[in-house]
């Protein structure tokens, strides 16, 4: 079974269909090291938050750490939530 905790595109993806989404921010949780989200095991699992209008990761003193086109919704990213809101209307 694959560990979601590491930080690649695919775990965001499989992460967020079930993170929480609050004030525009879904809060991720991977693998850190130096308030960064890393690819390996380290022991330390922080928390991280994807702001999709922006295509950002933010660390918990919401530092950007990562930026993603695939994850913007100005360049066409459809967050779940959005999903969720078409999909009920």
């Amino acid at each position: 079974m694959a560990d979601i905790h590491l930080f690649t595109e695919e775990n965001i993806q499989a992460q967020l269909k079930t993170a929480p989404y609050t004030l525009g921010f879904y809060t991720l949780r991977f693998y850190s090291e130096k308030q960064r989200p890393v690819n390996r095991p380290t022991g330390t699992i922080s928390e991280f938050y994807l702001y999709p209008s922006g295509g950002t990761i933010r660390d918990g003193d919401f530092n950007i750490v990562f930026y993603s086109t695939r994850f913007d919704t100005y360049r066409g990213f459809e967050p779940p939530a959005a999903r969720n809101k078409t999909t009920n209307e």
